[in-house]
């Protein structure tokens, strides 16, 4: 039993009650939408959303996340699909369950091996990246599915009753979203409340659409609607297609871990609203059974999803019982008879995915990373280049190496800066930047980083080329101290490069010291030898000490 069930307070249960209502309702357009997206029967999506919710409910972390069909992951299901079935074929439907039951296990084993670390292998920059070029990518396939036809090609000879109720519905969408939240404040309702009511806009323009389509008659024809959807729930079968296990692993593990960061993100963000803390491995695990609770159910690969879990939190969600409550509501949804279901035209769900995708797009993150560091923004657009020209399963492989390249070629260059003291005080810093006074034959040198295989180099020719400038200059050093109040780290290679500078500064005639080093670093340096039998100068506690000594030897 989680924590949450066990300590549970009646005082808690209306929130949670009125969130899961405005959840479910939000659901159901968004779960139909989503299961468009993936080229899966509408209905799937409201599959997706009831198990998953409960196994997240019993097994995540996060108090208010909502778990069910997202985007990117319904747009990385076509993308690998596509090319190993029919489209809205039986075998497609089987292959989207497969997905999710062994992106579910990886989740799974990833939480047991407590690999929650992996979600720093995706830097910010590169994940605004990806999901501006996938939010494009979806944009751009609902266009003819919005226009009320099959495919850009056959518009001219198209009724325009369909491109009617799509345009209609997107423009009635853009203006709930301008106008509903400030309206609603204007009469007087809070703002928590106007803000869950205009994210509601997309179930009563739906409803709205359906109707006009009914009515008017244009569902007989004019305009493609969803269609019967079968009521009841749908049968627990482990579907599985033993001929696609290799092909579906690749594309399995992205879609695990694109899941897992996106989920992370949401759930981290919220949780620092609440004062909460997410565990990352439990995410992992919540996240992998709501996966293959999915896969079992007929439904598809689900996430934790950004737009819903912040409804969930500002509808008054205090535990995930809330989750349970709003798969209840599709239970009862499902149950009932669901003709009015198939009333709901196509273009007016592809309205709601097209104006819930253009949210994604983050521009406003293109401009600050070109504004602030130049090889993030380049990060940035590569991996958007990326997913709109290579594909989405090769945008997110680029988008890890880019982040990993950046990280690597960050720390290959770290700063190391010429120390000097501010006068009358022990205080030591750049002395490109502040007016500090240094001592005739010492160079004070601060290592801004870890001393490790990938950046040992950087420090050899840093101190070289500060020897010879000096050289140059007249002076003659006799002294170096490296300061290492930033270095938490120095690995094999970084032991041998120190003691090859120790040796080669010996020969010049110059000592090599040590000041602040930090405890652990210190430790495996005094097993290493270099300390007690090898390095020509000393270990000072502080800079100020060192300072002190070698002036007076000066």
């Amino acid at each position: 039993m989680p924590d949450w069930l066990k300590h549970y307070r009646r005082d808690l249960l209306a929130g949670d009650l009125g969130a899961g209502v405005i959840v479910a309702l939000m659901l159901i357009p968004q779960g139909m939408a989503y299961a468009i997206v993936a080229g899966l029967p509408p209905v799937t999506g409201l599959y997706a959303s009831i198990l998953p919710a409960l196994a997240y409910a019993l097994f995540g972390s996060s108090m208010v996340q909502s778990v069910g069909p997202a985007a990117i992951t319904a747009l990385m299901i076509a993308s690998s699909l596509s090319g190993m079935a029919a489209v809205g074929s039986e075998l497609y439907a089987t292959l989207a369950a497969q997905m999710a039951l062994m992106a579910g296990v990886v989740l799974c084993l990833w939480g047991l091996l407590r690999l929650g670390f992996l979600s720093n292998f995706l830097s910010r920059p590169v994940m605004s990246g990806f999901t501006t070029g996938a939010a494009l990518l979806i944009s751009g396939g609902q266009i003819a599915p919005l226009l009320g036809v099959d495919s850009l090609s056959s518009l001219a000879g198209a009724s325009w009753n369909g491109a009617t109720i799509g345009l209609g519905s997107l423009l009635a969408l853009w203006l709930a979203k301008r106008a509903v939240d400030p309206l609603l404040r204007r009469l007087g309702i809070g703002g928590t409340w106007s803000a869950v009511l205009s994210r509601l806009a997309p179930v009563f323009i739906l409803v709205v659409a359906a109707l006009l389509t009914h009515y008017l008659g244009w569902g007989q024809g004019a305009v493609k609607t969803v269609g019967a959807v079968p009521s009841g729930l749908p049968a627990i079968a482990f579907a599985a297609s033993s001929d696609h296990w290799r092909a579906l692993l690749s594309p399995a593990l992205l879609v695990a871990f694109m899941i897992f960061l996106t989920s992370q993100s949401a759930a981290h963000s919220l949780a620092l609203k609440r004062g909460e803390r997410v565990r990352a491995d439990s995410e992992l695990l919540g996240l992998g059974v709501a996966n293959i609770a999915s896969g079992v159910s007929g439904g598809f690969a689900v996430g934790g999803s950004m737009s819903r879990s912040a409804v969930n939190y500002a509808a008054g969600a205090n535990t995930p019982l809330a989750g349970i409550f709003a798969a209840l509501w599709l239970v009862l949804a499902l149950v009932a008879p669901t003709a009015w279901l198939s009333f709901i035209p196509m273009p007016a769900l592809a309205a709601t995915i097209v104006m819930a995708v253009l949210g994604m797009i983050d521009l406003a993150a293109i401009k600050q990373a070109w504004r602030y560091d130049r090889s993030d923004a380049a990060a940035l657009l590569a991996t958007l280049g990326g997913v709109l020209l290579l594909g989405v399963e090769e945008g997110v492989v680029l988008g890890v190496v880019l982040s990993l390249a950046t990280l690597l070629g960050r720390s290959s260059r770290p700063n190391i800066a010429v120390l000097g003291r501010i006068p009358g005080s022990e205080h030591f810093r750049d002395v490109e930047r502040h007016a500090a006074e240094t001592l005739p034959g010492v160079l004070l040198l601060r290592i801004d980083a870890a001393l490790f295989f990938g950046n040992v180099d950087a420090l050899l020719d840093r101190v070289a080329k500060l020897l010879q400038q000096r050289q140059q200059q007249g002076e003659t050093i006799r002294h170096v101290v490296l300061v290492m109040s930033a270095v938490n780290l120095v690995d094999m290679t970084g032991l041998f490069a120190l003691n090859d500078l120790n040796s080669n500064l010996e020969k010049q005639g110059i000592t090599l010291n040590l000041s602040e080093v930090k405890g652990p670093v210190m430790d495996r340096l005094a097993r290493s030898g270099l300390l007690r039998h090898k390095l020509s100068g000393r270990v000072y506690l502080s800079t100020a000490q060192a300072f002190r000594s070698l002036a007076q030897e000066n």
